[in-house]
């Protein structure tokens, strides 16, 4: 069993390399306790939590390694991982100990995105309020690394733990004695699909679901000549639910104590898996709970700052919501808005460490720190949205609306107000965009709240404007079109007849008729603001599908000629 707590470097190491990560300089028993994960930017100056591991996807050659070395000794960073292999450079070993800094390296082909998730998985039990230490078996409870290694031990062979779709919960060491479709598994964090249609068309998985002993299977392997080892699995089961399986790669069928072994394992890992389930529901709501109570802004929300980590620095909100349109089927929708809130928790824990994300409703809150100045933190959080949005995709179309830079607790209410006045002007389709703080979209979302505040009070349309569209309503003109035109035009006849594709004298005349018809003087500024505040509050913007600029929103308009 390890000796090495769950958030120490040493405990990285010691499930994750060699098959992810080799140990280049440095000694990781020093650090005891991982502070969290960031990646680094080099456009960017992100923030670092205490002892943060620091990924560097961007970081190559002996030159930028050493740069980034002091730098990051100047933040009380616990270790730099950058991509492998390195070549010996005693420059860049005098740089990591002086930084006081341990330099790993990632394996060749190995995902960043899913070291970034395996080590969030590894360091996630304790982030929020007191670690149990309740154990089972003598392994902390809900430790699945702890636990395939445990297995490994005693079947002396490296072992995977998944779930039921295959994808890779925990793994032991010693993977790099596995063959290569073993090492594409732990490097994809889920069995490759060629190998999976392999042992589905051998019946595998069907033999192994209907029996409560370990069956032993012939190699399969991905490459013609490819040497492939012979796997053991056993399924986890709690009662009649199937929760996943242990896979051991071995080179001989198990004796039978190691297959008593291997069953009484078997138990104790659904025992586990439980617990890491319960465990991660039970933080998801204690999680929500936090956001709730700081967003809400009452007394509770600087000790929910606290337990959060947000409490010392000014804060921001985002709002992330999918888009109108998106489909229709309840279920799918649920499951897509559970989806992007777990990505978006994940995006941010590597940018931007110390954030909370919620799932409130139909909206995924998170609270970002926003340090510096409102602006710079505003603009960062911006580009943190977008970059989200980015990796994404088009699958799924999700819109992220930015609140105000809260100086203190109490004005995180605010920003959450804010978010989502954003939201609703990108989901109105009101600015072409996906991303948008409510400094970008301040004045559409306040015509959005003019335009709900006229359709409570059940006002009409009055004035020149009521009687234009009075007129084209009944003689099929087009006189709220052409004050439009010539409105965005600011009055340039030319400009506003080619919008319309008329003759400028065409378009004059219908100046004229739509001056005498409205009655208006548009030489006023007040009677040209009047009717420009009421063409907007009465349209949706140019573009937006469904309604054209003469259809009334607030009510329809009274017969005025």
């Amino acid at each position: 069993m390890t000796t090495h707590s769950r958030r120490s470097l040493g405990r990285v190491l010691e499930d994750f390399g060699p098959t992810l990560l080799d140990l280049i300089h440095g000694d990781p028993d020093t650090v005891e306790e991982i502070g969290g994960v960031v990646i680094h930017d080099p456009h960017d100056e992100p923030q670092y939590p205490p002892h943060a591991v620091v990924l560097g996807p961007a970081v190559h050659g002996p030159a930028e390694i050493i740069r980034l070395l002091r730098t990051l000794g100047t933040h009380d960073v616990a270790a730099l991982i950058v991509r492998g292999p390195l070549e010996p450079d005693p420059a860049v070993a005098t740089a990591a100990e002086q930084a006081g800094v341990a330099l790993l390296a990632l394996t060749r082909g190995a995902s960043w995105a899913q070291l970034a998730a395996l080590l969030r998985t590894l360091l996630t039990e304790g982030d929020i309020g007191e670690a149990g230490t309740q154990t089972l078996g003598g392994i902390p409870s809900g430790d699945l690394f702890a636990l395939a290694n445990a297995v490994a031990t005693l079947l002396d062979a490296p072992v995977t733990i998944e779930d039921r779709r295959s994808h890779v919960l925990a793994f032991s060491g010693r993977q790099d004695e596995a063959d290569p479709s073993r090492v594409a598994t732990i490097l994809n964090r889920r069995v490759p699909e060629e190998y999976l249609r392999i042992m589905a068309a051998r019946g595998v998985f069907k033999e192994l679901y209907r029996s409560r002993e370990p069956v032993f299977f012939a190699p399969a392997t991905l490459d013609e000549g490819e040497l492939g080892l012979f796997r053991v699995a056993i399924v986890i089961r709690a009662g009649d639910e199937i929760l996943g399986s242990i896979w051991a790669a071995v080179r001989e069928p198990l004796s039978p104590e190691r297959a008593a072994a291997f069953r009484e394992a078997a138990e104790l890992a659904a025992l586990h898996l439980l617990r890491h389930r319960a465990g991660a529901d039970f933080e998801h709501r204690l999680r929500a709970d936090l956001v709730t109570t700081v967003l809400g802004g009452g007394p509770g929300a600087v000790d929910a700052l606290d337990r959060l980590g947000l409490v010392h620095e000014p804060t921001v909100v985002l709002a992330l919501g999918l888009a109108p349109g998106t489909g229709e089927d309840h279920a799918q929708l649920t499951a897509e808005r559970q989806r992007l809130a777990g990505a978006l928790a994940i995006h941010l824990n590597a940018v931007q460490p110390r954030s909370a994300v919620a799932l409130l409703g139909d909206i995924a809150y998170a609270v970002l720190p926003a340090p510096g100045d409102p602006a710079d933190g505003r603009e960062r959080t911006v580009q943190i949205a977008t970059n989200f949005l980015e990796r994404t995709g088009d699958r799924v179309k999700a819109l992220i609306g930015i609140g105000s830079v809260a100086k203190e607790p109490a004005a995180l209410r605010r920003s959450r107000t804010n978010a989502d006045r954003a939201l609703r002007v990108l989901a109105g389709g009101h600015v072409n965009r996906r991303v948008a703080s409510i400094s970008d979209v301040y004045v559409d979302a306040l015509l959005l709240e003019v335009r709900d505040l006229a359709v409570a009070n059940g006002d009409e349309l009055v004035g020149p404007l009521a009687r234009l569209v009075a007129y084209d309503a009944k003689h099929n003109t087009s006189l709220v079109e052409t004050l439009q035109a010539w409105l965005d035009a600011f009055g340039d006849v030319t400009s506003a007849s080619a919008s319309m594709f008329v003759h400028p004298n065409t378009f004059r005349y219908r100046m004229r008729r739509m001056t005498e018809v409205g009655r208006i003087d548009l030489q006023d500024p007040a009677a040209r603001f009047a009717v420009q505040l009421q063409l907007r509050l009465m349209s949706r913007r140019p573009g937006d599908p469904g309604r054209d600029v003469g259809d009334a929103v607030p009510a329809t308009a009274p017969t005025e000629e």
